[in-house]
């Protein structure tokens, strides 16, 4: 089958509204608001919608995997961020394995990022 896809745009939820759509225009993401409760964000051309809805159980088994081009430096950037602070988010350290590298970056609502790089 070919499915010949331009996009793939996963949808995450929020435990406050304003404060994940702060958090993430920070974190770098054009905001574009498609409705009070509905948010599309992106970088080139990825993106993925936030919306003005949670359900703990959805919310904190919710992973996104954003490849980079150098974790390292990634990590780096999101320390100078301030996000930790600013936001009370977990930033963990790049690890380095067998199959590339990562860091994670949980959001204000739970939702955990891998920044990584394949080998």
């Amino acid at each position: 089958m070919n499915h010949n896809a331009k996009s793939i745009r996963p949808f995450i939820g929020s435990k406050n509204f304003e404060i994940s759509r702060s958090f993430y225009r920070d974190l770098g993401f054009e905001e574009t608001v498609l409705e009070s409760n509905f948010s599309v964000f992106k970088t080139g051309e990825i993106a993925f919608y936030l919306q003005d809805y949670y359900d703990k159980s959805w919310i904190e088994n919710t992973m996104i995997f954003l490849e980079v081009d150098d974790v390292d430096r990634y990590f780096n950037e999101l320390l100078a961020l301030s996000l930790t602070e600013k936001y009370d988010v977990k930033l963990t350290p790049t690890r380095h394995l067998d199959w590339g590298s990562e860091c994670f970056l949980h959001d204000p609502a739970g939702v955990l990022w891998h920044f990584g790089k394949f080998k």
